[in-house]
């Protein structure tokens, strides 16, 4: 194969490669793409004392606001500003998936496969002081990552951090709850409600958790587990009835999330440090994890039944992003074109700061694709819909 004696890649990912139309030197560039720091916002005074730490110039992106980058050896871990909650590593594709939501202040936001927990805290971030975030994720040691980050960052006080099926997840915003609480009736026993959450856990949750330790991951058919909220995330003072209440879909139509995040589960094929990792993992690994055709089955089943919660759960006239770090057409348009024909409410929509990202377009119109070469990031692809009156 023309490429084999330039890319020191398996054979195998080289003909997978060719069958999706990428390029392979995309998996040598790994050198020449930046490393990506967000400022959490008001710490703009802290970018001299980070170039002096790091010995090096951070560039300001002028496409993605906050956004800065530095040279990919360089380590930010050590930093006083990393240390103190300051500046987090997010890549600029991640943050552009974000900024494509396009986020108000007081919208209610669900973020349906959270882990590892930067877009999470770039989307409160820009919150700030209203609305709401329901981070989601299947996987229980991935989401208290996510919610360590929240404390770290000092970014939990409107969110909540669910355990859950991203397929299932059913949880309604939290700002439905008091407009449902004000149609009650006065005289109706409300039993236990949620105080302020610590993280301190009553000894028979901590027996229960104990038991299910070795379970990391949740079935479709557990229900969800709160395992984080803020003060202000809508949780205190709401029962778990209330909490947990289930919504008929006309009910979503007026009450469900303004904006939603389905960062899908995917092979992760765009990342360039990802597939790197394999030659030290060992080629056999790569695989079992991205060439196996029933394991890229089952993420295309898996990537549409989190695309078609995720939008149940939208309300009308709001937006949801669908995107995954891969850059396979299986996993990406194909899920699109799929998605949109079950669904007659969903449109896609243009992506009006796309105008200014360095990004190609997808094999769809109004879709976008990240690369190393083209973009100087990781590899991401981004769609946007909006749900139509029912």
């Amino acid at each position: 194969m023309e490429y084999a004696a330039k890319v020191p890649l398996p054979e195998a990912f080289l003909h997978f490669l060719e069958a999706n139309g990428l390029d392979p030197s995309i998996y040598t560039s790994i050198d020449s793409t930046p490393r990506y720091i967000r400022l959490k916002p008001g710490c703009e005074t802290c970018i001299e004392e980070v170039e002096a730490e790091v010995k090096c110039k951070l560039q300001k992106l002028e496409w993605l606001p906050g956004f800065y980058s530095l040279p990919a050896h360089v380590q930010i871990a050590g930093s006083r500003a990393y240390r103190e909650g300051k500046i987090y590593g997010i890549d600029a594709s991640s943050g552009a998936a974000v900024i494509a939501l396009n986020i108000s202040p007081g919208d209610h936001v669900l973020d349906l496969c959270a882990a590892p927990g930067a877009k999470l805290c770039m989307i409160l971030d820009l919150l700030g002081d209203s609305g709401s975030v329901t981070g989601v994720d299947v996987a229980r040691h991935r989401l208290a990552a996510c919610r360590t980050m929240l404390q770290k960052y000092t970014l939990g006080d409107r969110c909540r951090l669910f355990v859950a099926d991203g397929t299932t997840f059913s949880v309604i915003p939290c700002g439905f709850h008091s407009y449902h609480k004000s149609c009650e009736s006065g005289f109706e026993e409300r039993g236990d409600v949620f105080k302020e959450w610590t993280s301190r856990r009553p000894w028979k949750e901590r027996k229960r958790a104990k038991k299910s330790v070795t379970t990391q991951f949740v079935s479709r058919s557990q229900p969800p587990e709160l395992i984080y909220y803020g003060q202000h995330s809508g949780v205190v003072g709401l029962t778990k009835g209330e909490l947990y209440r289930t919504l008929s879909d006309n009910e979503i139509a007026n009450h469900g999330y303004d904006k939603v995040l389905v960062d899908a589960e995917c092979t992760h094929d765009g990342s360039v440090k990802h597939i790197q990792k394999f030659e030290h993992w060992g080629w056999g690994t790569l695989q079992h994890r991205l060439l196996d055709a029933e394991r890229t089955d089952n993420l295309h089943v898996l990537q549409l039944n989190l695309l078609n919660n995720g939008f149940r759960l939208l309300k009308v006239g709001g937006s949801l992003i669908y995107s995954t770090c891969s850059l396979t057409v299986a996993q990406n348009e194909d899920v699109v074109e799929q998605f949109l024909k079950e669904n007659g409410t969903a449109e896609l929509m243009e992506i009006d700061a796309a105008r200014n990202w360095p990004c190609k377009g997808g094999l769809i119109q109004k879709t976008c694709r990240f690369d190393a070469l083209t973009s100087q990031t990781s590899g991401l692809f981004v769609a946007k819909f909006t749900k139509l009156v029912i």
